[in-house]
């Protein structure tokens, strides 16, 4: 008898859009990605617009602003493990809920002690809820989707860049530099409450025990180490824009607000070009080791342009390509990762990505800094480039005999 059929059917239409996520599940998610990122540079801004104020030397200042990275790199693993074993909505939520708690702090003196405590509780905070996040994102999307999806966490993200910096200084200017640490306190604890309430549970997964041994061949295997080096790539190119970016203009005798703008044009046309790049891959116009590649192309080739042609209309051009490349690589980066991970272990595996994103942020201005202390800041740049050109061959050598979408 084929009565049943149609029926039959209807239960597998429903079940399948029931499976999709909604938004209303993701967009706390966002929320959170939103907030590690407008937290992260916006307080760093504000260290730097009042460290004469409030008595920072040069050596407490770099002091306080490495607390949050340092605090990032030791702890993102640790609780990316946690997520997968007590779940990753608590997580998220007491990541949060620390992040409020610290801001908290700031609000109460503004000496160099408290300030580095509240910046390392806030670092700490954030090494729970990022990694946690990212990897519900994985897992709430789906194979299907998880290129859409974290193009747009990664839009949000890039947003909280933009923002963070120009909220900061306007709170600061309006009201002061413990105004911006209460404003903080408010968005994270909002973002809790929103997870709490419309993020679902998702399901403990049974585990796995792996050796050392196999925990080091699968941090080493090419489906996690080209990715996270790609990732590591673009916040390599970020973290140095963001600081050379208006010393370039700067030479160039271009004023404060317009070399400001180039640094917020790179981060907008980030956050526009991920969501588009994800979906591209979504519907397999693209796969993530081609979109790696091209995006850590269009990274060096813009960097290039800034080191080899500065003029003032330069600046925006590179800023843009940097812009498109950063967009293109970091959703197809996360969204190869999360295609290649068992669900089991996919928070582990999101925190240790993260520390390579987190080594790029911090090793890009570096090596740009001491090169260009040495010689110039184009050599510096150019230096900068090479590197990540070279990560684009790297890329295009390893993942084209591994292929995956």
């Amino acid at each position: 008898m084929n009565g049943p059929q149609p029926g039959k059917k209807a239960a597998e239409v429903a079940s399948a859009a029931a499976s999709r996520p909604s938004a209303l599940a993701l967009a706390p998610l966002y929320a959170a990605g939103f907030t590690t990122a407008f937290g992260a540079h916006s307080i760093a801004a504000g260290l730097g617009a009042e460290s004469g104020g409030i008595g920072l030397g040069l050596l407490t200042f770099g002091v306080l602003l490495a607390l949050y990275d340092v605090a990032e790199i030791v702890l993102k693993p640790v609780f990316g493990a946690l997520s997968d074993r007590i779940g990753a909505k608590p997580v998220i939520v007491a990541g949060l809920l620390g992040f409020a708690l610290a801001s908290l702090l700031g609000t109460t003196s503004a000496t160099p002690l408290m300030l580095g405590l509240a910046r390392l509780g806030q670092g700490a905070a954030a090494s729970a809820f990022s990694p946690a996040s990212s990897a519900a994102v994985a897992r709430l999307a789906g194979p299907a989707a998880v290129g859409s999806y974290f193009g747009k966490y990664g839009s949000w993200k890039g947003l909280g860049y933009v923002l963070g910096p120009l909220l900061g200084a306007a709170l600061i200017w309006t009201s002061g530099f413990q105004a911006l640490f209460l404003v903080m306190a408010i968005v994270s604890a909002a973002a809790a409450a929103w997870v709490w309430i419309a993020m679902p549970r998702l399901p403990v997964l049974p585990r796995q025990r792996y050796t050392v041994a196999e925990t080091l061949r699968q941090s080493t295997r090419r489906s996690f180490l080209v990715p996270t080096l790609a990732l590591a790539g673009a916040m390599a190119a970020l973290g140095a824009a963001v600081g050379f970016l208006p010393l370039l203009g700067s030479n160039l005798h271009m004023g404060v607000f317009a070399s400001m703008a180039a640094v917020s044009l790179l981060a907008l046309t980030s956050a526009l070009t991920q969501p588009l790049s994800g979906r591209l891959r979504d519907q397999g116009r693209i796969t993530a080791p081609a979109g790696m590649c091209l995006g850590l192309a269009m990274i060096g080739a813009g960097i290039a342009l800034l080191a080899f042609l500065p003029m003032p209309v330069m600046l925006y051009v590179a800023a843009v390509v940097v812009g498109c490349g950063i967009g293109i690589t970091t959703p197809l980066g996360f969204a190869h990762l999360a295609s290649t991970t068992p669900d089991e272990r996919m928070g582990r595996t999101m925190g240790a990505a993260e520390i390579g994103r987190e080594v790029g942020d911090a090793g890009g201005p570096l090596l740009v800094g001491a090169i260009a202390a040495s010689a110039s800041l184009a050599v510096g740049l150019g230096a900068l480039g090479l590197v990540v050109a070279i990560t684009s061959i790297m890329c295009a050598t390893l993942l084209s005999r591994h292929p995956h979408p």
